[in-house]
């Protein structure tokens, strides 16, 4: 089975079987796919890592800008024929909690150095070559990375542990004006917390590109919110990310039912 997006749930898997033999995720995100049913059957689920943190890390720093510059609300003053200007803010020397230092986490740490902004990390696994390379200051926690952050960048995947980890507690941890930068996962964080925080003003913009459930509801709260951007899930498709996603999962796929060991297996048993 090669599979995108679709809900791939232990009654899809059930009703695949006998003949499933091997899922075949085009993409990084497992959350789609109920693994833990996959292994208890022992389906491989192949996935392909390493094909789109450059391309997530840019879309991270695109959002990141339109954020401090006030890109949405200019666009649309001018595109209505006014000419509203809004002072905003240079990334140049702010600090910036990267949470989750693996690829994506690691890409927009390169970048961050190249603006220079100090680095705050977390990470449950932490790669000490790295943070020392770039400089990069460890955290334990998630509320000691974020309370001093101007910006916060989600990079974490999704489970159990922490759906809904940006609540209204944890978002009162933030520093007052600070901006939170989701291309991780939409069930990161609890989206009408986000909405109050953004309108009280105590963060000082949300930039996502994942919805808890996408696309929206017509009275979704993010919908009239000037500080909240919200782009359609686009931040790994590229020209470029794409084909090589589409090559990696192809690849594992028919690696897989022909022998060969060159694949990437997310589960085991």
């Amino acid at each position: 089975m090669l599979n995108g997006d679709d809900q791939i749930t232990a009654k899809v898997i059930d009703a695949a079987l006998p003949r499933l033999s091997v899922i075949a995720k085009y993409g990084i995100g497992l959350d789609s796919i109920d693994v833990k049913h996959a292994t208890e059957k022992k389906i491989p689920v192949l996935f392909t890592p390493g094909v789109n943190h450059t391309t997530v890390a840019e879309h991270c720093f695109g959002l990141m800008i339109a954020l401090a510059k006030h890109f949405w609300p200019h666009l649309r003053s001018t595109k209505s024929g006014g000419w509203k200007r809004i002072t905003g803010n240079e990334l140049f020397g702010k600090s910036i909690a990267v949470l989750g230092m693996g690829r994506i986490g690691k890409e927009v740490t390169k970048r961050a150095a190249a603006f220079e902004m100090k680095v705050i990390g977390f990470d449950r696994f932490w790669d000490d070559e790295f943070g020392e390379k770039y400089n990069v200051e460890r955290r334990e926690t998630i509320p000691d990375a974020i309370k001093e952050a101007d910006i916060v960048s989600l990079h974490m995947s999704l489970d159990d542990t922490n759906r809904g980890i940006f609540n209204k507690d944890l978002l009162s941890k933030m520093k007052k004006g600070a901006y939170l930068i989701n291309t991780a996962r939409g069930g990161l964080v609890v989206e009408n917390d986000i909405a109050e925080a953004c309108r009280s003003g105590h963060l000082g913009g949300y930039a996502t590109d994942v919805l808890d459930k996408e696309p929206p509801a017509a009275d979704h709260p993010f919908r009239e919110i000037d500080n909240i951007i919200v782009t359609p899930h686009v931040g790994s498709r590229t020209f470029e990310s794409v084909e090589r996603q589409a090559m990696r999962a192809v690849m594992n796929l028919v690696n897989f039912l022909t022998g060969n060991e060159d694949y990437i297996q997310a589960n085991k048993f």
